[in-house]
């Protein structure tokens, strides 16, 4: 590899997360108290050596282990995960010593069970000096991601690089040979205080008019009035009954479904749809019994609800660099968010983000000073339109990308974006900073 030039110029790194599927970033700070044991895992690994070293790859075993600072999150939660490789797979390709702290590890830790993704993890640029073809020392990563669903969450050991800032800028990149690796911690997620976590489910999906429909509700709230309605598209039917949840927020109710037009069935508290005191709509068909004219025939079809999901082009976006002594804006771009909205109710969405500090080698870079210029677009067609959110400082607390409101049908398509700029102080000292954008829809 050709060397890199060594200046009083650093490029500031933005590492994004997801939420609703799964995902996170890196972060280079050291690893948060550790409150859970970790159980160290064998696994197969693939080395290749800078082409520099002329050297064939190195296939042989890693060992590492994952700890996390909170093994029993709740939904919505921001977990902090330590990779910490005991024992790398490769070492030092070349004759040449390697000095102290010249070697910055980086990585990604596999989620699975109740969520699926990848964390990905940075371990300060910090290890003993290693010798000429001696074997490299063992290193620490650390990563947050969003809890978003309940259940048990699976953590294993990912691929991971090596790179070393010595004469030449070099990688060594290490994949896992049989992916996924064993699991090394497991973690038991909790639904979020408040969440609405109202269910509804039906005996049966269709029935001839008339016909008498049971429906059970739970996690209501506990001897509370539910309204049952039918639901013909974004408005309600004539279709209607009540029903008092027991004391333990379920309950069973008899609907009589008259209205043809009926799609769906839905159950909420108080006197009008809410998203957040409601369940449903579940999907019911009204066969039409009505008789036919003579050579007729009569032609139906379903359309099913979706989801809420979001998906990124890309975790890592690279800010420009500043000059040492002048500081100023250092810019770059969101990489873009697409959002589906494929459920067909009438509840909106929101997404939002909060980041962390930007950390270095000479310290921080507050999060207070990351600011973003929010943009959203909707693809035509769409039922709702999507609002940016407002221009300013995302900082620890967060604030909001882009929204949808509530309406009497909600769903469609999404792009968001967002211009970023990183205030750096005048005099922060020279090197790469690296923070965590968390972005998490609801």
């Amino acid at each position: 590899m050709a060397p890199s030039p060594r200046r009083g110029r650093r490029g500031l790194a933005l590492l994004g997360a997801t939420a609703l599927a799964l995902t996170a970033g890196g972060l280079a700070t050291p690893a948060a108290a550790q409150v859970t044991a970790a159980r160290a895992v064998d696994f197969p690994t693939h080395c290749v050596p800078p082409p520099i070293a002329g050297i064939p790859p190195i296939d042989g075993p890693t060992t590492a282990a994952i700890t996390v600072d909170n093994a029993a999150p709740r939904v919505g939660d921001t977990v902090t995960v330590t990779y910490t490789v005991t024992k790398p797979a490769a070492g030092n390709p070349v004759d040449l010593a390697l000095p102290a702290d010249i070697m910055t590890p980086t990585g990604k830790v596999a989620l699975g069970g109740a969520q699926s993704g990848a964390v990905t993890v940075t371990g300060p640029k910090k290890n003993p000096p290693v010798p000429g073809k001696g074997a490299f020392p063992p290193f620490s990563m650390t990563g947050t991601f969003t809890v978003t669903a309940p259940g048990s969450i699976t953590l294993s050991p990912g691929d991971y690089n090596i790179h070393t800032s010595y004469i030449m800028e070099l990688d060594t990149p290490c994949t896992v040979t049989n992916p996924p690796a064993p699991v090394s911690q497991t973690i038991v997620a909790s639904p979020r205080p408040g969440a609405n976590e109202r269910t509804l489910a039906l005996a049966t999906a269709s029935g001839r008019p008339g016909t008498p429909v049971a429906v059970t509700g739970t996690r209501f709230t506990p001897l509370a009035t539910v309204t049952v309605a039918g639901r013909a598209g974004a408005a309600e039917t004539a279709d209607r009954t009540t029903v008092t949840a027991d004391s333990s927020g379920r309950f069973t109710a008899s609907l009589t479904v008259t209205d043809k037009a009926t799609s769906g069935i839905v159950a909420y508290e108080g006197d009008a749809w809410s998203a957040d005191k409601a369940a449903g709509p579940a999907a019911y068909t009204v066969v039409d019994d009505t008789p036919l004219p003579a050579g007729s025939q009569r032609i139906g079809a379903a359309v099913a609800a979706g989801t809420l999901s979001m998906t990124q082009a890309g975790d890592a976006v690279q800010l420009s660099s500043v000059d040492f002594g002048k500081g100023g804006a250092a810019t770059g771009d969101l990489r873009t968010v697409t959002v589906k909205d494929f459920r067909g109710g009438p509840a909106g969405w929101s997404l939002t983000g909060k980041v962390t500090d930007f950390t270095g080698p000479g310290g921080t870079i507050g999060a207070g000073k990351l600011s973003w210029a929010p943009a959203c677009a909707t693809r035509p067609g769409s039922p709702s339109t999507c609002a940016p959110g407002s221009a300013g400082p995302v900082g620890t607390a967060g604030a909001t990308l882009a929204a949808a409101p509530d309406a009497a049908l909600t769903g469609g398509e999404f792009t968001v974006d967002a211009k970023l700029t990183l205030d750096v102080p005048p005099f922060t000292a020279p090197g790469a900073y690296a923070g965590v954008l968390t972005l998490t829809l609801t």
